[in-house]
Parts: C-alpha cells; structure tokens; sequence
C-alpha cells in the first residue's frame, strides 16, 4: 500500500510538474525565441518553477502519508522520482517541437552563434571552427536516442540538486511542519 501511494505521488506531482515545464519551454520558444543566453537563463527558469513541485510532493508525501516524518533518503527518492517524469514529459515535448518544426533547432542555433561571434568581432577562423564543431554535432542531434540523452542532461540536473535541497529540508519534520486540523 505504501509503495502504491508513494508511486501516485509520483506519477501525479511528476505529470504536474512536466506539463509546467512544457508550458515554459513553448512560452520560451514562443515569446524569448533566443538561442543563446536569455533564452537558456528562461528555460531554466522555467525548469526551476516546474520542479518546484518535487518539493511540494515529497512534503504531501511525508505530511500526508507519513505522519510528518521522513527520512533524507526516501524525500531523496520521491524527489527524484518525480523529477524523473517531469524529465520525461520535457523530454517528450522537445521531441515534439522538434517533430513540429522539422528539426530546424540545430540549423537556427548554429546561424545565431555565428551571427553572435561575428557582432563580437571574433575572427573568421575562431567563427568556422565554432561551425565545424557545430555541425559535427548537428549530425549527431539527428539521431533521436542522442538527442533524447542530451535533452535529458538538461533538465535532470536541475531535478537532482531540487531533489537533494527537499530531501535535506524536509527530512526535518520541524521544517514546515504539517498543519494539525482544529477541532
């Protein structure tokens, strides 16, 4: 039973927490549109707002289920549970951006980096070897196993260090304790 709820919690916090982080990554391609560092301090934004939720669940988890009290390994567990689907729902909507789109991500990228490098005044052979190295890796990001993989190292840190900062809090039970019911 308790793997039941501790599972529930998981999959409902995590599918919450996913779909925030889609509506972020579409209102960041949306609205920022910018490849380069404004775009990637909004889309980690967004990641940090979504699993925001890994906190909110293990403290259901731990108030609602477990009489307030929680060990940092089973928060740490939970936590990363949750952040694992909201990787997954993330990982599925990029794939869906980039099927929408025709997989024009890496092309646009490439031009605005270069575009950048030439407004900085890099020279020529700093610009093609940033083209060069680009390109090798756009050929990569074709392959879909590859480019789920990179996606995933984006957003799965982030859950990893949310995950660990619950689990440290709220292995407290004195750390917003749960509120008793008046009666």
């Amino acid at each position: 039973m308790g793997r039941q709820i501790m599972g529930r919690i998981i999959a409902v916090y995590g599918a919450i927490a996913g779909v925030i982080v889609i509506i972020g990554m579409f209102i960041n391609i949306t609205f920022v549109a910018d490849h380069g560092a404004m775009g990637m301090v909004a889309g980690y934004l967004s990641m940090l707002v979504a699993l925001l939720f890994v906190f909110i669940g293990v403290k259901r988890y731990r108030d609602v289920n477990l009489s307030g009290v929680i060990t940092f390994w089973k928060a740490l567990g939970v936590g990363l549970g949750i952040g694992l689907v909201a990787s997954l729902f993330y990982i599925l909507g990029w794939e869906a951006y980039m099927w929408r789109t025709g997989g024009t991500f890496m092309a646009d990228y490439i031009a605005q980096g270069v575009e950048d490098m030439r407004a900085a005044g890099k020279p020529a052979a700093e610009i093609e070897a940033f083209a060069d190295e680009m390109g090798a890796m756009a050929e990569q990001y074709r392959n879909p196993l590859f480019r789920m993989a990179l996606t995933l190292t984006e957003i799965f840190p982030v859950a990893l260090l949310v995950s660990l900062a619950s689990a440290a809090l709220l292995r407290r039970s004195s750390f917003m304790p749960a509120l008793q019911p008046r009666g």
